[in-house]
């Protein structure tokens, strides 16, 4: 699915390099490789605050403990998506309020969110999932009306652009209150080990989310606020940093594969290919709203789960994401939900498939892969 190997390869001089110095200074942790990071992420990102951390789920758990949320408050997020984004807020004993998501995004969608809020809620949290950002200017319209925070799960996204109504551009995770990435190895931008980062224009935030990740500290042995050991170590700063000034290329490349398999697919019966924001349907040259962490096609003729297992018997990755809705999740069952309230998910759960997708896909890969998609599905 993922082809770190071959990435590593084209920047293998300078990730040696840097983690060999590392290694001579011995400044393993906060050291000036993660200050560094920080600062040429706040850059990329025209953000004012990026505090790194020790990994995705930790940014979304400390990023609520940043805005003091209460056990008890509801916090809205999609039914559709990796556990981790309502895992945080069941540890903090919150009431996670799960809805339902958009057919042809995958993203949350904006009906279900309002008709969700109640006096209790909170906080939303928009995942931006498989690399597009859900629809942020419906979201902080109905935060503002409701007096809400904005979390952006930025996970899978970082590097996407998002398009204002008012035509302005900026980055996925710098538009709620405040954002969180991941940089698991397969990320888009991922390191080699975990980490992760939160992001905030709000001077205040940043200030109590510094506190919280470094066991409530901001002077050594003295203890401001309720905090964690949430710490991105300088190896993996340098291999971020490494990294950071090739991502909007290895986005590109991303997106020219994406571009590659939905040409392959056009006109193909039962096989429904990711849309973008701009509804390109991802083979436009232009589009910069999706960075494609996967590409993920709709199965419709019931044939998903054996096409799995026709590509496994061809030794084709791929990845089903995600096989059960967190609302059936035995975890987070909970007799508010209404299967009626999710028929989205409970469908999407049955019918998607992720193909690889990485910065070293050829055409030839893209080739074989497509023809033994097609051959099976519409033999």
């Amino acid at each position: 699915m993922v082809d770190l190997n071959g990435q590593y390869q084209s920047i293998k001089e300078q990730i040696n390099s840097s983690i060999a110095n590392i290694l001579e200074t011995s400044a393993f942790i906060n050291g000036p490789e993660v200050h560094a990071l920080q600062k040429e992420l706040e850059a990329y990102l025209g953000i004012k605050h990026v505090i790194p951390c020790a990994n995705g789920t930790d940014a979304l758990q400390i990023a609520m403990m940043g805005l003091g949320l209460q056990p008890g408050d509801e916090v809205i997020t999609a039914d559709f998506t990796f556990a981790a984004t309502v895992e945080v807020i069941a540890l903090l004993q919150l009431t996670p309020v799960l809805v339902d998501v958009e057919k042809d995004t995958f993203n949350i969608d904006i009906s279900a969110i309002e008709k969700a809020i109640t006096p209790k809620t909170k906080a939303i949290v928009p995942v931006h999932l498989f690399g597009q950002c859900a629809n942020m200017d419906a979201i902080m319209a109905l935060a503002q009306k409701h007096n809400l925070y904005v979390i952006e799960d930025n996970a899978q996204a970082i590097g996407a652009n998002y398009i204002g109504e008012n035509g302005k551009k900026q980055k996925a995770g710098t538009i709620g209150h405040l954002g969180s990435t991941s940089f698991f190895p397969s990320k888009n931008l991922g390191c080699y080990g975990d980490g992760g980062a939160i992001f905030t224009n709000d001077d205040t935030l940043a200030h109590t989310i510094r506190g919280i990740v470094n066991h409530g500290m901001y002077e050594r042995y003295h203890h401001d606020v309720v905090g964690v050991n949430s710490r991105l170590d300088s190896i993996q700063a340098a291999v971020l940093r490494a990294k950071l000034p090739l991502l909007d290329g290895y986005c590109n490349a991303r997106r020219a594969a994406a571009r590659k398999y939905s040409k392959a697919f056009a006109g193909q019966d039962h096989i429904v290919v990711p849309v973008t924001v701009t509804n390109c349907d991802g083979i436009c040259d232009t589009c910069d709203c999706h960075v494609f962490h996967q590409y993920t096609l709709r199965i419709t003729n019931g044939k998903r789960d054996a096409l799995v297992q026709h590509l496994n018997d061809n030794q084709i990755p791929c990845g089903v994401y995600y096989p059960i809705p967190l609302h059936k999740q035995k975890a987070y069952v909970d007799e508010r939900y209404n299967e009626k309230d999710f028929p989205v998910t409970n469908q999407l759960v049955k019918e998607v498939i992720s193909l690889p997708m990485h910065t070293e896909l050829d055409d030839e890969q893209i080739a074989f892969i497509t023809n033994a998609v097609i051959g099976f599905v519409n033999p």
